[in-house]
């Protein structure tokens, strides 16, 4: 970002701050301000709901963009079946490596820990409809939207004609797979209260400390795998789509 994007960026929303660069996730992720569900939201408004600063917020991020931790890829300038490609290999893999992994964590403290601290017990239900859903989540993205997604790149370099898909439109699934987001985020939003923001309490042995710790890291995780998809690829996807009907 240049001087003059930082000078009106106040007015610019989560979601349009974070697709121009990236690094600006952290500082977001930082203060709790989510940028991928409810990224429709100008930045000042935003700090406005969480009793920030403004300038602050405005602050960190000249910070933030001025370090070299950039990432390489401009995820808003990949071709559609690139980001595909990257959010499979990415976040899909994460998820589906800690799904299993956090889930047996959670059993051990909830042995361990549930009659001293009831909130873990919460806790690992909340994540167990995460897991739930998510892994009929990952599938339907993978075996029925996704393809389609990939088929409308192919289209606009010409390497192929749009051919409509069985299900009519990728507005469905689109809708169906956004919903199911806001389910996981909702569940981490009570995840996170219950978790005291993931601060686990003075006698936590060392799988519970753990277990707070990937956590956290899932949800962070999931606030960017979101924002990819449903800031980028879902709405370009759909104007793909909407040029070819």
């Amino acid at each position: 970002m240049n001087t003059t994007q930082i000078v009106n960026i106040e007015q610019k929303t989560l979601s349009e701050i974070v697709t121009d660069d990236f690094r600006s996730a952290a500082v977001f992720e930082k203060h709790g301000l989510d940028f991928c569900c409810h990224g429709n939201r100008a930045l000042i408004d935003a700090a406005s709901e969480k009793q920030i600063p403004a300038q602050d917020l405005v602050d960190e991020l000249s910070v933030a963009f001025q370090s070299n931790e950039s990432s390489a890829i401009d995820f808003n300038k990949l071709e559609l079946d690139a980001l595909v490609e990257y959010i499979i290999n990415t976040h899909h893999s994460f998820v589906r490596e800690k799904l299993p992994f956090i889930t047996e964590l959670g059993k051990r403290v909830v042995n361990a820990h549930g009659p001293n601290h009831p909130e873990v017990i919460e806790i690992a239900q909340l994540f167990a409809g995460v897991k739930a859903e998510f892994e009929g989540h990952l599938v339907k993205e993978e075996m029925i939207l996704f393809p389609q997604i990939k088929k409308l790149a192919e289209v606009k370099r010409g390497e192929a004609e749009y051919i409509r898909p069985p299900f009519g439109s990728i507005v469905h699934p689109i809708r169906v797979m956004e919903a199911e987001h806001e389910n996981a985020g909702a569940a981490f939003d009570s995840i996170k209260k219950l978790s005291n923001n993931y601060n686990p309490p003075a006698d936590a042995c060392n799988t519970f400390k753990v277990y707070y710790a990937e956590s956290e890291n899932f949800e962070n995780d999931l606030h960017k795998h979101v924002h990819l998809e449903n800031n980028i690829l879902f709405p370009k996807s759909l104007i793909l789509e909407k040029e070819n009907q």
